[in-house]
């Protein structure tokens, strides 16, 4: 699977440097191309001989090169990787990423980066558990990260504890079932919708709600990476997509969205529908803005069309389609009964709480079911980890059929 990949290996100042050497010769073993950025501090752990004879490349540590000080591009560097591994992952090079801070080549690499990034942390046990620590793992995660979690066992220190970066053969394997999923979804198409609806009471005043779209957006970002063409129809909201295999269009009311949504489910293999839809809108939206001393006493209120119920009822044999059910109580009974109502093939249930503030969070508890697997608990997770939990399952039905 890593065959001609191309690997950036980025070894920070940490005692688990020496197993990048090992690293780094699995990785060639595997038929990876590997480039080598190594901190100054990670020198005093591993030579860049070392890494550059393994290699057969160049090992870079600061902006410039070779005796007449040649400009070594993070740009074209960041541009050319498949995937860029942080092995080991220091505590300090954590906070620099998670913060945008560049003080070297290796961060600025990192910012530079299009490509999918691990992080292979390996620190003593109380830094790795300092919440300073682990709060720049979840900002990591949240914005797509990749991380591999430290082992427990003896650490430098002489402590016993997690803080021992994983050993080089998982890290292969990790690489290897990622390449593989990137490829599970190759050749086809998902329609997803995010955010919320806006319904208008005048030109200056909607009805809408709290729906951020993060979900929605994790979840179209996740399926492209699995090698799906993924069309993201979105409502007013303020994310960005990031993946060329991402067709987004923008709507803004549930009837806007409604036209979309069949447009393109037509030609789909599957939809999951996450869209905060407004069940309601105005009758008949006045044509100006409503003044404070003409403010009516009531709005007439008329629903708008069920997308989830109409896109299920229209679909083909073939297709597959799932939902969202946001619940404040009886979450399982109610997401099962729109399960069966709508007639879906499963549905995400995530369920409002203090516990679980999903509006605008970057975490989400949830739980899939369906006829054929039952409940499913993934318990709290960032989006993006909640995105690939949502896509791997997407994946069962669709290569179980």
């Amino acid at each position: 699977m890593l065959f001609r990949k191309k690997i950036i290996l980025a070894v920070t100042g940490s005692i688990a440097a020496y197993k990048s050497a090992l690293l780094a010769r699995l990785l060639v073993k595997a038929g990876a191309e590997v480039r080598v950025i190594m901190t100054e501090s990670s020198k005093d752990f591993i030579t860049p001989l070392t890494l550059s004879t393994l290699t057969k490349n160049e090992v870079v540590s600061s902006f410039t090169t070779g005796p007449n000080g040649a400009w070594v591009n993070h740009v074209e560097l960041g541009m050319w990787a498949d995937v860029m591994m942080m092995a080991p992952a220091s505590a300090n090079m954590l906070a620099q990423c998670a913060n945008g801070s560049c003080h070297n080549l290796m961060a600025a690499v990192y910012l530079s980066a299009r490509c999918p990034v691990f992080f292979a942390p390996a620190m003593d046990l109380d830094m790795w558990r300092h919440p300073a620590t682990q709060n720049n793992i979840d900002l990591l995660r949240n914005r797509g990260n990749y991380i591999i979690e430290p082992a427990s066992g003896e650490l430098a220190s002489g402590l016993v504890g997690e803080g021992r970066m994983a050993e080089p053969d998982e890290i292969v394997q990790r690489l290897e079932t990622f390449f593989n999923l990137a490829r599970q979804m190759h050749g086809k198409k998902v329609l997803i919708t995010a955010g919320p609806t806006r319904e208008a009471i005048d030109p200056v005043r909607y009805i809408s709600n709290h729906s951020s779209g993060k979900m929605g957006f994790a979840l179209a970002e996740e399926l492209a990476a699995r090698g799906a063409s993924v069309v993201l129809v979105s409502g007013p909201v303020s994310l960005k997509v990031q993946h060329p295999s991402i067709e987004r269009i923008n709507v803004t009311t549930a009837e806007e969205m409604l036209n979309e949504a069949r447009k393109a489910f037509s030609s789909c293999d599957a939809a999951i529908l996450t869209a905060a839809v407004a069940d309601f809108k105005p009758a008949e939206p006045a044509e100006s803005k409503i003044k404070k001393e003409q403010a009516p006493n009531n709005i007439t209120l008329t629903g708008t069309t069920d997308i989830l119920k109409e896109l299920a009822a229209s679909r083909t044999e073939n297709q597959r389609i799932g939902g969202f059910a946001l619940e404040t109580n009886d979450g399982k009974k109610n997401a099962e009964a729109k399960l069966q109502n709508k007639h879906l093939d499963f549905i995400v249930l995530n369920e409002l709480s203090e516990q679980n503030a999903v509006f605008g969070s970057d975490f989400n508890t949830i739980e899939i079911f369906s006829t054929e697997t039952g409940w499913q608990n993934f318990g709290k997770q960032s989006k993006a980890e909640a995105a690939r939990s949502i896509a791997g399952f997407l994946d069962q039905i669709i290569h179980h059929d």
